[in-house]
């Protein structure tokens, strides 16, 4: 007669009694009767025609063939408790991997804080965080590359959800000592003589930035044109003029050597947290997102002040899927926003 194998049951029940020595407190290890341990057992002796325990004065003693086996069950359920731990962890949020693409300001801004204090509370967290153009990060969401894109509004996806973070203000960065940097807000009309540094042509932030002039019925000195934020600010700081960029960065990087003044009147765009609607998601990306929501709302205000607006509950609908304009980003590579 074939001898065959034991079952992951049966090896659960020996396991439970080696570790209990009786049958009772096998049964409530494993949560069950004494009589079902008591039958797994003889059934699983009877497969293997072999004896596992004596019965000794009401206590099961392991034979030498089931001392023999032990050390092979033990090791096995020492890799399921591995297993189960791991289960647990990711379940918490307190162990896996974390994909973010986000547009230059933002991952080098604010966005690097919050990453930075939610990998301080999960140590077995890792995480990475690209950081490149919106549409990029829009493309990267599309093709699933990512599982968390935020950048701003320029363009959308049918295959996306968007839900809006933060409106962030085009700002005018400029060197302490210049005199329009003691006011609170700049006009718009005060730059009409300065050297401005800003955005190419074909950047969205761009386009609010010509329309600013345009509405101020002025025509601007631009002197360079820049494809990202931070490009601008240092040359802000170098005295190559006076910036009018996304501004979250400045404080974010803590720089000393330039401050951010909004503009008269606010010309703003927003950002968005953008997701694959039809990829799964992990608990650890909408741990994350609870946590950086937090952050923007506790500690953005202090932070940058007016340079950011916080969305009302109104303006943050459960349904809201994407901006107001758009169009997809496939074959579209000549915006390039910061």
């Amino acid at each position: 007669m074939t001898v065959t194998g034991m079952t992951l049951r049966q090896m659960e029940v020996f396991y439970a009694i080696m570790q209990t020595g009786s049958a009772t407190g096998a049964a409530a290890l494993l949560n069950t009767t004494q009589p079902c341990i008591s039958t797994v057992l003889r059934h699983c002796e009877s497969q293997l025609r072999m004896k596992l325990f004596d019965r000794i004065a009401g206590r099961l003693h392991p034979t030498p063939d089931a001392e023999e086996l032990l050390p092979g069950i033990e090791a096995l359920f020492a890799r399921v408790e591995v297993v189960n731990r791991l289960t647990r962890d990711l379940a918490a949020g307190r162990r896996g991997s974390l994909t973010i693409a986000a547009a230059f300001p933002i991952a080098n801004g604010y966005l690097s804080k919050a990453v930075a204090r939610f990998m301080a509370k999960r140590k077995d967290t890792s995480v990475v965080l690209q950081s490149m153009t919106s549409p990029e990060v829009l493309d990267r969401v599309v093709n699933r590359e990512v599982e968390l894109g935020i950048a701003f509004e320029t363009l959308s996806s049918p295959a996306v959800d968007l839900e809006l973070l933060l409106r962030a203000n085009i700002a005018c960065v400029l060197k302490p000592d210049h005199p329009l940097a003691a006011r609170p807000e700049i006009d718009v009309r005060d730059l009409a003589d300065e050297p401005i540094i800003t955005y190419q042509p074909g950047i969205p932030q761009r386009t609010l930035v010509d329309h600013a002039f345009i509405q101020a019925n002025i025509v601007p000195h631009i002197t360079t044109q820049v494809t990202i934020s931070l490009t601008g600010i240092m040359m802000a700081q170098s005295g190559a003029g006076l910036a009018l960029v996304e501004p979250i960065i400045v404080a974010g990087m803590e720089f000393s050597s330039v401050v951010a003044r909004p503009l008269k009147p606010r010309v703003g765009m927003n950002a968005y947290l953008i997701r694959n609607r039809n990829a799964p998601r992990s608990m650890l990306t909408d741990m994350f997102i609870d946590d950086l929501k937090t952050m923007v709302q506790q500690d953005i205000p202090t932070m940058f002040g007016p340079l950011v607006t916080l969305p009302a509950a109104a303006d943050r609908p459960r349904d809201e899927r994407r901006p107001p304009t758009g169009e997809h980003l496939r074959g579209r590579r000549k915006s390039v926003p910061a």
